[in-house]
């Protein structure tokens, strides 16, 4: 197992990653200064969910793990296999795509160190970060959010934001099932509905660096409120 001491990692960063060769390589680099700057045992995982370029061959390159799925499968399914790879009791999520800043990554770990059981990252507590994502996201991340308060009693003002710490302990006791970026709504709401702790913290959060994004914001919207609804009917 590589990891950034020897000692057993307290921090897993898990990194689902599709096509994502022009970003990997600076993102893990970077990475690695800010989970070592923490002071903190670490291991980072790298899952290339069926890329076609040289994802994973870059991933190698750097201090990581390096999972993958055979053909593309989708967010969940990545984040499920480096979940349950991770061996930290604080499991960090972040996107390849070079939107999310790794130096940020203590900001993630202080709630966890505080007693949290979700620490999630929101890039709508200032005007600046409501320009990272396009109009129709940002509305269709408020429909959701707006959602996810009439269900469970309990605001978020960034429930789809995929940078966000995670205790380990929470992840083995909740069965994941989503495939695609619901995933981050499943996650969500099984902490909330559940009474953990769940702390947002204010993140600076950009437009993806280089490619396209592979969000597909009527189908997977749809998908996300699917899982809204059939959370609700499971209470």
């Amino acid at each position: 197992m590589i990891t950034g001491n020897t000692c057993k990692p307290v921090v897993s960063v898990v990194i689902p990653a599709y096509n994502e060769e022009k970003n990997i390589s600076d993102l893990l680099a970077r990475t690695c200064k800010a989970v070592e700057s923490s002071a903190l045992p670490y291991e980072i995982i790298v899952v290339d969910d069926g890329s076609k370029d040289r994802t994973r061959e870059l991933a190698y390159r750097h201090k990581a793990i390096v999972l993958w799925n055979e053909t593309n499968q989708g967010k969940g399914a990545a984040l499920r296999k480096g979940v349950a790879r991770a061996q930290g009791e604080i499991v960090i999520t972040m996107d390849a795509d070079g939107s999310h800043d790794p130096e940020e990554i203590p900001k993630l770990i202080q709630p966890m160190l505080e007693g949290a059981t979700l620490s999630l990252g929101t890039r709508f507590a200032s005007d600046e970060g409501k320009k990272s994502t396009k109009t129709l996201n940002l509305f269709g991340n408020g429909i959701i959010n707006l959602s996810i308060f009439l269900m469970t009693g309990r605001r978020v003002t960034d429930s789809q934001c995929g940078f966000r710490a995670i205790r380990r302990s929470f992840l083995k006791h909740v069965e994941i099932t989503s495939d695609g970026y619901e995933v981050e709504t499943e996650l969500l709401l099984k902490a909330l509905k559940n009474g953990n702790v769940v702390r947002e913290v204010s993140l600076n959060v950009s437009k993806r660096k280089n490619g396209h994004s592979h969000l597909n914001p009527f189908n997977d919207g749809l998908k996300i409120m699917k899982t809204v609804v059939r959370a609700n009917l499971l209470n």
